[in-house]
């Protein structure tokens, strides 16, 4: 008997469109420069529009938590979201994270988060301290990056026209695995939950 159940690296989220992963694909080309060697890019196919990270749970627990999210989404149906303009956490100047915007019906959005949050705060989950501000991550800033690099990066992003609107038809939430490799995160559904039922 193994007394180290097996842990699972998860977090909630909503799937992308294709679509949407490929034009996110398309403005990292537009963005990348050899010179910005400090600029760590999140692989497209491994951009989710995250609503929770829960970090290592024991694979048992999937089922209750699935159940949750279940709770958290009765009577929420369907909506649409878009994909627009560019921003920096926490401002571009000095920016470490970058991210792309959420338009549309973005107050369904975060009733779904908080939803979410005071479920899994009920198995045991530590709610979130930020009040919730829909992004999708694009890149990080590596630790060791000078200000002068970071700002330099911000100005290119701050003049970058990022106009095309992606849209995101939200009918399901899903619990994802994220398994940390040398070549990046592998990704896997564990659990998806439609809206609306």
């Amino acid at each position: 008997m193994s007394h180290n159940p097996e842990q699972i690296r998860s977090f909630i989220a909503i799937e992308l469109p294709e679509e949407a992963k490929e034009g996110l694909a398309r403005l990292r080309k537009e963005l990348e420069r050899d010179e910005h060697k400090f600029v760590k890019w999140v692989a497209p196919g491994g951009i989710h529009l995250t609503l929770k990270f829960l970090g290592n749970i024991p694979s048992k627990r999937v089922t209750e938590i699935t159940e949750a999210i279940e709770e958290a989404t009765q009577g929420i149906s369907p909506f649409h979201l878009e994909i627009s303009g560019l921003g920096a956490f926490p401002s571009l100047r000095q920016a470490r994270v970058f991210w792309v915007g959420i338009g549309g019906e973005v107050d369904k959005l975060s009733r779904l988060q908080q939803n979410i949050d005071s479920a899994l705060a009920a198995l045991g989950f530590a709610k979130e301290e930020r009040s919730f501000v829909p992004h999708l991550t694009l890149a990080r800033i590596r630790q060791g990056a000078s200000p002068p690099e970071r700002r330099s990066f911000g100005e290119l992003v701050g003049s970058t026209i990022f106009e095309d609107k992606y849209h995101v038809e939200v009918e399901a939430i899903r619990l994802m695995r994220s398994q940390l490799t040398p070549a990046g995160a592998i990704y896997t559904c564990l659990s998806a939950v439609g809206l609306g039922h």
